[in-house]
């Protein structure tokens, strides 16, 4: 009988977990047909937003300019890796992300912070939904809004009409 073992780091494990949450979210964005924002809309919040994203009070802030009210702690905050070795799951995200004129392959290799809040004013639906901020050196390098539901969808920052299906 053979017995093999591994040895994975803590930072290894949070990628994996990153991967796998993008693997499962990022196919049903894809597959729902999600309202396209519009990168003047998108531009014009990140304009409203502070200069550095350096604190919590400032991340919240950056939310506000899109229209989302959070709670005011995150859920979750951590640090993460963008892969150095893109694969088709970060190329759907990263198409999210060029959407809303950010472009997380700059990033390839680095080590990022992960915010996660919990939403409290997302419009006509009443699922959980979250908000994403990905901050390297003080800016907001990518984000994302989530349906914590069951084949939730993912979207951008941008906060849809009421009328969404």
């Amino acid at each position: 009988m053979m017995i093999m073992t591994a040895k994975v780091s803590r930072g290894k494990l949070a990628l994996i977990a990153l991967l796998l949450a993008a693997a499962v979210l990022v196919p049903v964005f894809l597959l729902k047909s999600a309202k396209k924002e519009s990168p003047a809309a998108a531009e014009s919040a990140q304009q409203s937003a502070p200069a550095e994203i350096r604190t919590n009070e400032d991340r919240i802030a950056f939310l506000l300019g899109f229209g989302w009210e959070v709670k005011p702690d995150p859920v979750q905050s951590q640090e993460v890796r963008i892969p150095a070795e893109p694969s088709d799951v970060f190329d759907r995200y990263n198409q999210l992300q060029l959407s809303q004129g950010y472009d997380l392959s700059k990033y390839a290799g680095r080590d990022v912070q992960r915010y996660v809040y919990e939403i409290t004013n997302y419009p006509g639906d009443s699922d959980s939904h979250c908000a994403t901020l990905l901050v390297c050196d003080g800016a907001v390098i990518g984000g994302d809004v989530s349906s914590q539901a069951q084949g939730g969808v993912m979207h951008g920052l941008q906060m849809p009409s009421s009328s969404r299906d």
